[in-house]
């Protein structure tokens, strides 16, 4: 039977798999001497087993914890269950990946009448033993029963507003007794120490399961397979009197990196008061005055840690009667910015290698520095300002709750949770959330932690806020009034909130950004390219470090007011020469844009997918609409309207558009080349170096490129006959069906490059309409029929083995093939992984995504050379 309890002297740092990263780290400070209570942990592995039987317990789990019970009870000198000499335990979660805030925590556990008078005996202090038998039941009754602890929040509520008692430090031992006994009316939990741990144990596996957990495992892409930990740790007492306190604090300061010590205490409070964000703690500088050996040690502490993990760490802490202890350490969530100033710095310091920054560096964190932040200039109406707990700007509706946010944000409206505090439970809502405003809580609740972790603008401990949740309304000291349905302007750098829109400038850059992308185009072998069609798009892609376009969507070019009319007239011509009239007008335009495109990429490839969409989209189908065409091309309104009848398909995304265009109205495709070639010959005749790549979509056999290849040649020949240059061009398709990659041997000889549409493959592999799959993946998700949405990560199991068997079998077909990957996947950190240990030559994504895919193919470059 394998080990199920490990005793903290008996793991270390590398058992985070078995132990959680909480278990681990605490085994680890044990291992270095640091004053850390004692205790043991269940495995993870025992958390499968748990649910595997059902929601049982195994068999002599108990009799196993039990043995290190004793042990514990000997190392500490106290009893477990013992009034004259109490040992009182928490009981926390801890997964494999950090989880802040998403699962359970029972503090105080093993308290009951007899025990809490014999502790208030042997402290003599009344008033925090029952604080914290108080603590304890609202816990239990939360955790373990279900019972909703805003209950007891609002009896604590009701009695100090009838005693005028405005601070919980304000109560008596007296006090403390009075809202105890309304409590146990209120639940009916067991008074058996040994009963409440077996029900502790059980609760913590089960908030594995928690909706918060499910929601957070989803965003940061974590299986749900690991399981959690569980740690069992003896109680130290922040709580214990005004020489106790807890602690939140970061090696580094985690909203902007410094090389700063940074942190939160609260004198006389338990560790979950500073998390939690029910009271405005102070800055850990705070202790340095009152308590300066207990500073001196927590100082020499968190250097220690940060130099032996080589991490910035979050560290908490407790300090009871002057005595510091260690409760936990954990590599510190930090917003983007803060991540690649850290590790640059790191570096730097020696402490970490390039290699190592790189890995450090979330790929999504890099959008932080893509991100508008509100003009400095333009700020007014400046109501309120708070602390500034996760960077950025961030305009939307006012809505109270995390349900609302999700209801309003469905249609696309942006909105602002603002909260008094958040709690796991609003994860859902601070995900859909431009920003997050909270009146209580600081730098390091939960609402701060989540909202850095997610690249979410956030303010927190906005007192001069008063937030009524019935009234909808959130009212600043001055008297001004926000309700629900205003817009508001958060500045998460200056923490100042704003009534109105307020405008945003674009993300400033920094030498550390631009050093670290340095390094990840030094190490990476994927080349990263653009999606562009427009010399916007294109320019800021150059900018933002593409290496060429990997697709240019040339419908996008037709889609202009000026320019549908003709591409419409073309489409419902009656005879060749009127539909040769219209593409000669298109000629021009479709020339003019690629020679744009051309100029910004000079040198640098340029994809350029033939015309794709079925031919519908381009026609009005509203009857005002459909009246206006008729005046502009000289057509009946009713004959538009047939027309517009006849090209309807019953499934329009398998029907004419791809290469079926090219093959039904080669002219079109004709034009399309004469444009390319004649643009990439201006280009040649200016001093540039133009790369075109022509790319035909939707393919199944070697048969259509072989057709559309001699349309190319003729469309080439035009564009060149009457000039005195030769244009380099290559052929290649975009493999986007189930047929061409189970037949890509076949194409090989045919093509130069292959390119995955993986967004049309991923439909045709599953069978789902990408446009409509929204009304059915989430319910997907939730059933856990799939593990996630294949349009947002590339499936590698189905999709991937297509991908991985077209690039095997062409590559031994022919040599020198040069394969790439277009879809929105291009720009998918986990995609990349897959396509750079799949062997392919670039990604292609969207210009706001080329510095996340760089940094992406950096690390995936780098995890293969480890």
């Amino acid at each position: 039977m394998a080990k199920r309890v490990y005793l903290f002297n008996e793991g270390s740092k590398e058992d985070r798999d078995l132990l959680g990263g909480k278990g681990a780290n605490l085994c680890e400070m044990t291992n270095l001497g640091l004053p850390v209570p004692f205790g043991f942990i269940i495995t993870t592995s025992t958390c499968r087993e748990f649910f595997q039987a059902g929601n049982r317990l195994p068999n002599l789990l108990e009799q196993e914890y039990r043995v290190a019970l004793d042990l514990i009870e000997k190392k500490m000198g106290t009893r477990f269950g013992d009034p004259d000499n109490p040992l009182l335990f928490s009981v926390r979660s801890g997964a494999p990946v950090s989880m802040p805030g998403m699962m359970n925590t029972i503090l105080n556990l093993g308290m009951n009448d007899e025990i809490t008078e014999g502790l208030a005996r042997k402290t003599s202090n009344p008033r925090f033993a029952y604080d914290s038998y108080r603590r304890f039941i609202q816990m239990f009754a939360d955790v373990v029963l279900d019972i909703d602890g805003r209950l007891f929040e609002g009896e604590i509520t009701r009695y100090k507003d009838a005693h005028s008692k405005p601070l919980d430090t304000d109560m008596t031992a007296e006090d403390w007794q009075a809202v105890i006994e309304t409590f146990k009316s209120m639940a009916d939990f067991p008074q058996d120490p040994f009963e409440q741990l077996k029900l502790a144990v059980q609760a913590v596996f089960l908030s594995w399961h928690t909706p918060r957990a499910i929601v957070y495992r989803e965003m940061n892409n974590i299986p749900e397979s690991l399981g959690t930990a569980v740690n069992v740790q003896a109680m130290v007492f922040g709580n214990y009197g005004e020489d106790s306190g807890s602690g939140v604090a970061f090696t580094r300061n985690p909203s902007t990196g410094e090389n700063e010590f940074f942190g939160e205490f609260l004198f006389n409070a338990a560790g979950e008061d500073v998390v939690a964000g029910v009271r405005t703690p102070e800055p850990v500088e705070a202790l340095r005055k009152r308590l300066p050996g207990v500073y001196d040690e927590l100082y020499e502490t968190q250097d220690l840690l940060e130099k032996h993990y080589r991490d910035m760490q979050d560290i908490e802490f407790t300090v009871q009667e002057g005595r510091f202890y260690m409760l936990q350490t954990r590599s510190g969530k930090r917003t983007g910015r803060a991540s690649i100033k850290i590790a640059v710095d790191m570096v730097d310091e020696q402490l970490i290698t390039r290699k190592e920054a790189l890995l450090r560096v979330s790929p999504e964190h890099v959008e932080a520095f893509l991100h508008p932040m509100v003009d400095p200039d333009s700020k007014e109406n400046i109501i309120a300002t708070g602390l500034p707990a996760s960077p950025g700007g961030a305009t939307g509706r006012v809505v109270f709750s995390a349900d609302e946010a999700v209801e309003t944000a469905k249609d696309g409206t942006q909105v602002i949770l603002v909260r008094r505090e958040t709690t796991p439970e609003d994860i859902h809502g601070m995900k859909v959330a431009e920003g997050i405003l909270t009146e209580l809580g600081g730098m390091t609740s939960h609402a701060a932690v989540v909202a850095r972790g997610m690249g979410v603008c956030a303010i927190t401990g906005c007192g001069s806020l008063t937030i009524d949740y019935d009234a909808g309304t959130a009212t600043t000291r001055e008297g001004v009034t926000v309700s629900r349905g205003d817009i508001i302007t958060l500045d998460g750098n200056s923490a100042e909130v704003m009534l109105g829109d307020i405008p945003k400038t674009e993300a400033r850059d920094s030498d550390d950004f631009q050093l670290l992308l340095n390094w990840a185009d030094r190490y990476r072998r994927l080349k990263v390219r653009a999606n562009a069609e427009t010399p916007e798009d294109a320019k800021k892609a150059r900018e933002l470090g593409a290496e060429g376009v990997g697709l240019c969507r040339t419908e996008h070019m037709f889609f202009e007011e000026s320019r549908v009319a003709l591409m419409r007239g073309m489409i419902l011509a009656d005879d060749a020469e009127e539909r040769q009239t219209y593409l000669d007008s298109i000629l021009e335009f479709h020339q003019a844009d690629m020679l744009s495109l051309f100029q910004i990429m000079d040198g640098l490839p340029v994809t350029i997918r033939l015309l794709d969409p079925p031919l519908h989209e381009f026609l009005p189908h509203l009857g005002a609409d459909v009246e206006h065409l008729a005046e502009q091309i000289g057509k009946s309104a009713s004959s538009i309207a047939e027309a517009v009848d006849h090209l309807r398909e019953v499934n329009p995304m398998l029907g004419l558009r791809g290469c079926r265009l090219s093959i039904v109205m080669p002219e079109v495709t004709e034009m399309q080349v004469n444009a390319i070639i004649g643009a990439a010959a201006q280009a040649i005749e200016m001093g540039l170096n133009p790369a075109p790549e022509i790319m035909i979509p939707l393919v199944i056999n070697v048969r259509e490129v072989r057709l559309i290849s001699e349309i190319i040649d003729r469309g080439v020949h035009a564009a060149l006959k009457d000039r005195s240059v030769s244009v380099r061009y290559k052929i290649g398709t975009m493999m986007e069906t189930p047929r061409a990659c189970l037949g890509a041997d076949r194409l090989a000889p045919a093509v130069e490059f292959m390119s995955f549409g993986t967004n049309d493959l991923t439909q045709m592999t599953y069978g789902f309409s990408r446009d409509d799959s929204g009304k059915f993946v989430p319910q997907y998700l939730d059933k856990k029929i799939i593990e996630s949405d294949p349009f947002v990560s590339l499936d590698q199991r189905a999709v991937g083995r297509l991908m991985e068997l077209a690039v095997k079998e062409s590559r031994a077909r022919k040599s020198g093939i040069k394969y790439g990957i277009c879809g929105e996947h291009g720009g998918d950190p986990r995609s990349i992984q897959f396509c750079h240990d799949l062997g392919l030559d670039y990604v292609s994504c969207s210009p706001y995504r080329i510095p996340v895919a760089r940094i992406a193919a950096a690390q995936a470059a780098v995890r293969d050379s480890i």
